[in-house]
């Protein structure tokens, strides 16, 4: 069974969700038999690389809210992921592009290292000091960190075509799904679950969707030659 997860480096509940879900798929009697693939969605794509703010007043300007009910927002954030584990720094943390992330993370799905980015990547942008926005140096180090070769990471970062097309691929079947935000869960493409649901929520999708998967229908008359682990059948024996 494959589960693809759309989700955002900027996003809070993609961070907090990603730990539920985990922990639902550690439990899951079939966690083997599970594959799991990450997926690419920008919550605030088009903007520029040196257009970086502070999230208070990101969240005051896109919400319409006070700059309290804005802190107030980031310190609930801060307790739920604390409540599976995480650190968040409630203060002082920024917003910015993902782009550049999201390209980086594709090439790391090619070298096999894309999980360890990822969670590179969210814990340097909510539990880390120092930015991951519009500084190409922090990328690499956390890239680096994660396993990745710095000249080839500083390759993609100064070429703004390298994976781009990948990460739009990623957000254009988002949209085709149906996705308007993330976290968005999608189980062997017949189950959708939206945001960053209790472990419980995961626990059971998993277990509906593995039971309602549907088994292969051969159409064999039994009569063409094929190729086995014992050799080829030969045409006339």
């Amino acid at each position: 069974m494959r589960v693809e997860i759309w989700s955002d480096i900027a996003c809070p509940w993609c961070y907090v969700g990603k730990a539920r879900f985990e922990k639902a798929l550690a439990a899951f009697p079939h966690r083997d038999g599970v594959e799991v693939v990450h997926r690419s969605f920008e919550l605030d794509p088009g903007r520029a690389k040196d257009d970086v703010q502070p999230v208070l007043t990101m969240l005051t300007a896109k919400y319409g809210m006070s700059q309290e009910q804005a802190q107030a927002g980031e310190d609930n954030l801060g307790a739920q992921a604390a409540a599976e584990g995480l650190a968040y720094r409630t203060r002082d943390r920024d917003h910015g592009s993902t782009f550049d992330l999201h390209r980086l993370l594709h090439l790391a799905k090619e070298r096999g290292r894309h999980e360890a980015l990822l969670d590179a990547f969210y814990r340097g942008n909510f539990a880390d000091e120092r930015s991951v926005f519009n500084d190409d140096e922090r990328l690499v180090e956390l890239a680096v960190g994660a396993g990745l070769d710095a000249e080839e990471v500083r390759a993609v970062l100064a070429d703004p075509a390298a994976y781009a097309d990948e990460v739009r691929a990623d957000e254009r079947e988002a949209a085709q799904l149906g996705a308007t935000g993330v976290p968005f869960f999608v189980l062997d493409r017949a189950y959708g679950v939206s945001g960053a649901q209790p472990a419980e929520v995961f626990t059971q999708a998993l277990t509906q969707a593995w039971g309602e998967r549907t088994p292969l229908r051969l159409i064999d008359d039994g009569g063409a030659e094929a190729c086995g682990p014992d050799g080829c059948a030969v045409p006339g024996h």
